[in-house]
Order: C-alpha cells, then structure tokens, then sequence
C-alpha cells in the first residue's frame, strides 16, 4: 500500500503540473504581429525649368556727357551782350547766340580791308590796261618780240599780289567780326559761365563750358573672365541702365558704342563705354538721366537656347542627382555655362521636368532606391498624433476628477 502512494502521488504531482502549465499557457496572449518598416529613404525633389536664357553683365558707372567744350574768346574786346539763356543749367540749341564781343572795332577793321582791296583792283586794271597799251607801242615802233618787263608784265603781278593780300585781309576781317559772336557749338546745357555784361576779356580769355545734350556716355567697367559672356566684347550689346530719379527708380535704355581696348593699371578691369540718346529727354517722354548720376547697369550677353538653374550647393564636381521614373537616384554631368552667385547656369545635361534631388542623403549611391515625402500622409500622421495626444489628456484630466 505505501508503495502504490509512492508512485501515484508523484504521478498526481506531475499531472497537476501539466494541468496548470496547460492552463497559463492559454490564458498567455500571442505575440502582437509588428507591421514590416519601410527603410527606404525618403527625399524631396524640385522639378527642373529648361527655358531659353540670355545671360547679363551687371556693371556700374558715373553718367557723362559725350562732348564738353570750353568757350574761349578769340578776339578782345567788351562783353556788350549776354544771352538770358547763358545761365549754369540753361539749355541751348546749336549756334545759338551766347554773348556778344564789342564789334565796333572789328566793322572798322573790315571796312578798311574792304576800302584797301576795292584800291588794289583798281591798281590792277590800270596796270592790264597800261601793259596792253605798251604792246602795242611795242608792235608798232619794231616786229621783234618785246621782254615781258617792256609789257609791264611784273608790274601786273605785282599788283595781282596786292589784290589777293587785300581779299585776305577782308576774309581776316569778317572772321574776327563773326567771332565777336560767342555761339552754342551744339545742343547743350550751359555748365559755368565766367564772364559777365561788360566783363574785358582777351584772345583765349575761358567764357564757360558747355555740354553736348544729343549724347551722354557712361564708362563701364567689366571684369576679363566676364567678358567671355558678351558677344562680340560687349560692342553693340544693348544695356539696361537702373538709377534713381525724383526718389524712384527708373530705367533707361542704352547701347555698347566701343570698347576702350586696354586694361585700367589700376582696377584690372575692361572698360565698356555706353551711349545714350536724348538722355534729358527734350524730345521724348521718358524721365531725363542726368549728367553725374550714379547708374547700374545690366548688360546683355550671349543666349543660351535651353538653359536651368541649379543651386550652386547641389553641384559636386559637375554632377547632380535626380530622381528617375523608376524612384532610382541617378547622377547626371552637367554643361555649366556661368556661375552666379548661389546659383548656376546649366546649359546641357537637364532635360525639362528632371526631378532635381534637394534634400541631403547620408550614403548616395547611383541607382539606390528612394522614396519621395508624401506630405498627405505625413498631415495624417501628425492628425493622429495630436488625436492620440488629446486622448490621453482627456484620461489625465478624468483621473485628477
């Protein structure tokens, strides 16, 4: 008997284990299933614009008049008249009358060249008159040949000298008459004037400085490497001059007349001289460029037929990534035609709607797998989180309660 109790109460023991090993097993809850995560990394892109680009100069320069000239007098004498317009700022039109020189003396001077010449050309039609009759006394007293000195022919020259020396000094006369008239030598804008009503001055005495209205220039520097942006040098290139006038900006249309040819010593640069029509506007409607004005100017270059930007900071040793149809990432060479700034102009190499990678990535390799953000889900994303958020307050606030 105590031997059966020693083999069914270790039977007993080891069932009840079984039993309740059995039990707590299926009250034990299975695993939660774990949804597989997605490591493929996500990027943004920007889509490319490939549009034609004509490529600009940025320059800078001081407005200048195209001619400038002082006024000198070139005969003395006293200021009798001086023109209301001959005023710092007054405009005037070509050969317009600026001040007159005292010409009372200078009518004299011509009246008397005038007396001298009529008195030689009577002198020499008396001498003609006098050599013809000594030709024919000549023929009739002897039939040899008579010496030009017997037909007074040195007396005639002689006093054909003395014509022409008298018409020269009617032709000196009238010029220094003409030049008691100080006139505009072109449309110009007076910029000093130093004499005044009654004011002595005397051959090569300053009267003022005018300025050339027609045309006004601007010298504008332009580095070496950027010339190789305009075409042809940069003559003839049209320019966009920007500057201020009345307190707003204004804008004035201009052209590349020349190229100063040689490098400044000191600034290293080139010089591009702009030229600009009309530019105080007294024949058109626009706003006056006033001479001494600071303008900048944009100089227009070469055309680019199929040209897109690219930030500067995406370009590594002339390549890009772009995303691919397949989501693959793909570098590209590019053309680059110009740097500019933070940006850079890309003339071959990107083709129109290439998906432009913008966001940085940890290990780039060409043709791994990327996904692109997807900002509905993300919303949605964060929509959840901030309901999850407002649950758990909620349950928070019922426990304090």
């Amino acid at each position: 008997m105590t031997r059966k109790k020693q083999i069914i109460i270790p039977i007993g023991i080891l069932l009840a284990g079984v039993g309740l090993m059995a039990g707590l097993s299926n009250m034990k809850k299975p695993p939660e299933e774990k949804p597989e995560v997605d490591t493929t990394p996500i990027v943004a892109v920007e889509d490319i614009n490939v549009t034609p680009l004509t490529l600009e100069v940025a320059s800078y320069g001081i407005v200048q008049p195209k001619y400038e000239t002082e006024l000198v007098a070139q005969v003395s004498g006293q200021i009798v008249e001086l023109s209301e317009a001959f005023l710092r700022g007054g405009q005037v039109k070509k050969d317009q009358l600026l001040a007159r020189i005292d010409p009372s003396d200078y009518e004299a001077a011509l009246i008397d060249a005038q007396a001298t010449m009529a008195s030689a050309r009577s002198a020499l039609e008396t001498e003609r008159a006098q050599g013809k009759v000594a030709e024919q006394e000549w023929k009739r007293i002897t039939d040899s040949s008579p010496t030009e000195l017997s037909l007074r022919k040195p007396q005639l020259a002689q006093e054909l000298a003395r014509v022409k020396a008298a018409q020269a000094a009617v032709l000196r006369a009238k010029r220094n008459l003409e030049r008691t008239e100080i006139r505009a030598p072109y449309d110009a804008m007076i910029d000093s004037r130093n004499i005044g009503l009654g004011s002595f001055v005397g051959v090569g005495t300053q009267v003022g400085k005018v300025l050339g209205t027609d045309t006004a220039e601007v010298r504008l520097p332009v580095a070496d490497n950027q010339l190789q942006f305009l075409a042809g040098q940069g003559v003839h290139a049209k320019v966009i001059l920007n500057g201020v006038f009345a307190g707003q900006e204004r804008q004035w249309p201009a052209t590349i007349a020349r190229s100063e040819g040689v490098v400044d010593n000191k600034s290293r640069m080139s010089y591009l001289v702009a030229e600009i029509n009309d530019p105080y506007a007294l024949t058109g409607n626009s706003e006056p460029l006033r001479f001494g004005a600071y303008v900048n100017a944009s100089i227009q270059g070469i055309e680019i037929a199929h040209a897109a930007i690219v930030p500067r900071y995406l370009v590594n040793e002339g390549r890009v990534a772009i995303l691919d149809n397949e989501s693959l990432l793909r570098y590209v060479d590019l053309e680059i035609a110009r740097q500019d700034g933070a940006n850079v102009v890309v003339s071959n190499g990107l083709k129109q709607g290439d998906r432009l990678i913008v966001s940085a990535l940890d290990f780039p390799v060409d043709g791994m797998k990327l996904a692109l953000g997807d900002e509905e889900g993300e919303t949605e994303s964060d929509n959840d989180q901030q309901a999850v958020e407002s649950d758990a307050d909620t349950q928070i606030a019922s426990v304090e309660d």
